[in-house]
């Protein structure tokens, strides 16, 4: 009897997970393209993926907004302050400082990721510069679009400045993390956050993912 119900969970988990790349896959495919306006694009903004997770890349210092302003450089470890660009994504909170890498992945943090529960949190990555290959695409934006995403990374934050959080889960010397809103979930992942950012400032994005691949997909053909 436990064996027969064992084998039935693992037909039905296979089924729910094939049908659910299967339909991320279908949506992310379906590319809205930007809405239309009579503003030039004045800025150059990026799309980077490491193959898994993106995040939008956006000069420092604009006639915009100045990040070095909102978000303390020397919150990182190397206390730099003189980058070029900052690197804005969003994510599950326990994903990001309990595995830094797959193999150290526990399956609480995995499952308290997929079924929304968990605590959320902006992960905040600086560089000196930027260059485009396969997983790293240019955006041309408007004043009015570099404003949405603004608005957008503000309002994903908890309270109205950024709430750094302590760690030593850092990836690196030059990043660090703050309290969001929100939950990760199997239907809002990092990427599904980084499509929305698009869509709310009235660019090109896909119908919803999940996944890096149509996000990354939807700049190829431009």
């Amino acid at each position: 009897m436990i064996s027969r119900f064992l084998s039935l969970s693992f037909i039905y988990i296979v089924l729910f997970l094939g049908g659910y790349v299967a339909l991320e896959y279908t949506l992310s495919h379906i590319i809205i393209d930007e809405k239309p306006t009579n503003e030039k694009p004045l800025y150059t903004i990026y799309l980077k993926s490491n193959g898994a997770h993106t995040d939008i890349v956006l000069p420092i210092k604009s006639d915009v907004t100045d990040w070095s302003e909102f978000f303390d450089a020397k919150d990182t470890l190397s206390k730099r302050d003189d980058f070029s660009y900052i690197a804005i994504g969003w994510g599950d909170k326990g994903f990001y400082l309990d595995t830094p890498e797959w193999k150290d992945l526990k399956l609480k943090t995995a499952i308290v990721a997929m079924i929304g529960v968990g605590e959320a949190a902006l992960h905040i990555t600086y560089y000196d510069d930027i260059k485009t290959d396969e997983l790293t695409k240019p955006l041309f934006i408007t004043n009015s679009q570099y404003h949405a995403i603004v608005k957008r990374v503000k309002n994903s934050l908890k309270g109205e400045h950024p709430i750094y959080i302590y760690t030593t889960a850092q990836y690196g010397a030059n990043d660090a993390f703050y309290e969001a809103k929100g939950s990760y979930s199997l239907l809002h992942t990092c990427n599904t956050w980084t499509n929305d950012t698009l869509r709310e400032a009235g660019m090109r994005h896909a119908f919803w993912v999940a996944f890096d691949g149509g996000l990354v997909d939807s700049r190829s053909s431009l």
